[in-house]
This record gives structure tokens, sequence and C-alpha cells, in this order.
């Protein structure tokens, strides 16, 4: 039964762009528990909380990403040797320190956002609206976390800048 009323070949790119976003996910996940258990120094409690508070977060989209994924009538990736091959995003060391973690999920934040961007228009050539406010807001909450990340870490002391009048 077919509930969508979309193609099967116009969902196929969005689940396959959905499976990418999955794996990037996981990278992410996987990146935030390490500087969890691996977070040192003065700003110790502080990160400590604030990564269990983001790998909290990822996990719960991974779900709702391979949801969609099963939504759409395909089968999420499920393997880390898939997540591997498919993400964007690479593992980090451990010893980083935390201005060096901060700046390093930065990163990975700029590639999950050009991955949700891609994956958002592909759902939207494909009429797929689901798919579209699922990763609207997404966006909207990346965007947020990554100004205050850059605040903290003042990572780049130009991303606030004055906005002109027209």
């Amino acid at each position: 039964m077919n509930y969508l009323k979309n193609k099967d070949e116009e969902l196929l790119i969005v689940g396959a762009s959905l499976n990418e976003l999955l794996a990037d996910y996981h990278l992410y996940y996987q990146k935030l528990r390490n500087f969890h258990w691996n977070i040192h120094g003065r700003n110790f409690f502080q990160l400590h909380e604030k990564f269990e508070e983001l790998y909290t977060d990822a996990r719960t989209k991974i779900d709702e990403i391979a949801e969609r994924v099963l939504t759409l009538g395909y089968r999420p990736l499920s393997n880390l040797s898939d997540y591997l091959k498919a993400a964007s995003i690479g593992e980090s060391k451990s010893n980083l320190s935390d201005s060096e973690m901060v700046r390093d999920l930065l990163e990975a934040h700029q590639i999950l956002i050009q991955r949700m961007y891609e994956t958002s228009e592909k759902a939207e050539k494909a009429g797929d609206e689901g798919t579209i406010d699922l990763i609207g807001a997404y966006i909207r909450e990346l965007e947020k976390t990554s100004w205050m990340l850059a605040a903290w870490n003042r990572a780049d002391a130009e991303f606030l800048k004055e906005p002109t009048l027209a």
C-alpha cells in the first residue's frame, strides 16, 4: 500500500539522502560521547553536561531519521561499517583540549547543516513535506547550538555582525 502521495523513484533519492544524514549523525553522536568521557580541565563540569545534553538530543534525532527512512518505505543503515562509508563526519581523537573539542563540533555542525539542506532540497523536489518539516526543525536547532558553542569558544570573532538597513 502506498500511503504516501509520492512516486517511489522520487522518494528513493530522499531515502538515500536521509541515510547519509543518519550516518553523519551516528559519527556526530560518537564524537559527543568521546568528548563527554574525555573532557578535563576547568571547563569539565560545564562541557561534560553540555556534551551529554547534545548526545542525548543526537540519539533522539538518529531514531527519528531512521524512522523517517522506514516511513518512506526504505531500510535505514544500521551497521557501523556502513556509517563509516556513508558519513562525511570523521572520528575524533580523545586527547583534545576543551577548545579543540568545541571547534571539532562546530566543524561537524557545518557538515550536518549542509547535509540537511541537501536532504531538504531533495525532499522538496519529491514533494515530501514530512521530511522537509523534520529537517527544518533540525536546522534551526543546530544553527542555534552552533552559535552558542561559537560564542563560548570565541572560535569566530566575526560571527556577530551589524545588520545594515536597506
